[in-house]
This record gives C-alpha cells, structure tokens and sequence, in this order.
C-alpha cells in the first residue's frame, strides 16, 4: 500500500519503520525534518504534511495532542490534499470528543476516519506488538487492517471516539498502578528492605503486573529515561478527568493521581519516564 505517517517522534519513528518494513510505500512527515530523515534509506521524506499525503490510500498520524492533530489535518492542508476515499488512521492519544469531531470533519471531504491510539510504549512499537483501540466504522476498521498488522493487535470497541475512551482507560491503570508500584516499593525500602528483593517477592501473586516488571523494574534501577513521558502520561490523565466530567462521572482516584503527575512536572521531572512518578514521592519522603 501507499501510505503517509506524519509525526516521527519516539513511537512514530519506530511505528513508521515497521510499515516500510512490511513492503509499504511510506511518505513521512515531522515538523523537525532532522527525526523524519533518520527513514530516508526506507521512506520518501517530505518537507510539508500536504505533500506526503497526495495521492496515498491510508494516513496515519501520530502527534502529540488533539490540537497539534486538528492543526495538521485542517490547517496545513492535508484535508484538502487527500483524495476523496483515503482513510485517516488517528493514532495519537487525544480526547475522543476531539476524534468524533476529527471524523466529522474529514467526512465532508469523503474522508474516512478511525481513532486507533495504541499501548505498548517503544517497546511495542519497534517489536510490532503494540495493543491497538480502534473507533470508527467497521468497514473502515478492516480497511486499516493492513497498516494495524504490521504494527500489533488491533481491537475495534465501537464508534467514532471510542478507540480514545478505551486508551483513557489504558492510561488511568497505568498511571494508578505506577503510583501504586513506586509508593509501595519505597515504602519498603524506607522500612529497610531490597526493593529488587521485594519486587522479585511478589512476582506471581496477585500484585504482579505489567507495570510491577517493567516501570517497577525502572524503578529498582532508578532507569527514567523517557519511553513515556511525564507530561504525556499527566496529559492522558486530564483527558480523562475532561472526558469524566463531560459523562458526568466522578473519577475521584484519577484526580488525585493527576495532581501527583502535576506536582512531579512543576518540580522539574517533567523529560523523565512516567515511571518518574518515583521520584516525585521519594523527594517527598525525603528519599533523595
């Protein structure tokens, strides 16, 4: 297929690379042309959003919120430089008000669109085993078939929209349960305890998780080099808590743990791992 990826950022780039590794024609776009060139060898690199996109069947785009979203699509002139029938395939995580609006829009240009935000973080992404929410039409769901092979598992849980609410959901365990790891783990250590130890303890029981080994793992080494940032995670949680207060839900755990991600961001943590979140209540404990 022919395909355009605008946003090559830490999960684009590796996202991209996969789907020129699949034998696609890809065209990519970065607003720092210098991230985009790194798939010169493998793609054909382009200086505007609008140029990538003409003439291709599926674009995928993976930028950093639902405003840089709205900008490219509708500003820069991809809308407009797309073919009537190309499917928009929304991978970034933004809110799914924003994503029912996106597919609203391209529709009067005979646009297709699916929100498909993914899981799975850079890991996921470079081994081609991201979990992918998709929201949208099922005919348009098994159009981008081909693209979600390439890039992992790929569910799709309803309409428009509502690929971002099951990535809401996503983001409020990760965020709860990386609050939970790093408060836990240190409690441990302040009592005296080998946090390794501990960690490799509870391993099997109903305390293991996902986030135990990998964001507990960072923890114990005291490894927060961004594969998720901070400020990506706090923005996933006030995407939620405006999606909440919008159904009229009242998400009081969510809240709390956004003001602990708000709090780590203003004190400086904000290019930190979202496992960062450690560091935050250790400072507080007066741990570091």
């Amino acid at each position: 297929m022919k395909l355009a990826f605008l946003g090559i950022g830490l999960m684009g780039f590796p996202m991209a690379r996969r789907l020129c590794e699949a034998g696609h024609e890809v065209h990519v776009w970065n607003r720092s042309r210098d991230k985009a060139e790194r798939l010169a060898p493998l793609a054909t690199v382009h200086d505007t959003a609008a140029a990538a996109v003409r003439g291709v069947e599926m674009v995928v785009t993976m930028l950093e919120n639902g405003e840089v979203v709205e900008s490219v699509l509708f500003d820069a002139g991809v809308a407009h430089a797309m073919n009537p029938g190309t499917v928009v395939i929304d991978m970034s995580s933004i809110k799914p008000s924003e994503a029912r609006i996106h597919a609203e829009r391209l529709g009067h240009y005979a646009i297709t669109h699916v929100d498909a935000p993914v899981s799975g973080g850079t890991i996921g992404a470079e081994q081609g085993t991201l979990a992918i929410m998709a929201g949208g039409k099922p005919s348009t769901f098994e159009r981008a078939r081909p693209v979600f092979a390439a890039l992992g598992r790929a569910t799709h849980v309803g309409p428009s929209g509502s690929g971002q609410l099951a990535k809401l959901a996503n983001q409020m365990i990760v965020g709860i349960t990386i609050g939970a790891v790093a408060e836990a783990l240190l409690l441990c250590e302040k009592g005296g305890a080998d946090m390794a130890k501990v960690k490799e303890a509870i391993t099997g029981g109903f305390a293991d998780s996902r986030i135990l080994q990998v964001h507990g793992q960072r923890m114990v080494e005291r490894d927060f080099e961004p594969r998720g940032r901070m400020t990506v995670q706090l923005k996933d949680m006030r995407n939620a808590l405006d999606t909440a207060a919008g159904l009229g839900f009242t998400a009081p755990i969510t809240s709390l743990l956004e003001q602990l991600y708000a709090d780590g961001v203003e004190h400086g943590l904000s290019n930190l791992d979202q496992s960062g979140l450690f560091v935050e209540l250790a400072q507080r404990n007066g741990m570091l």
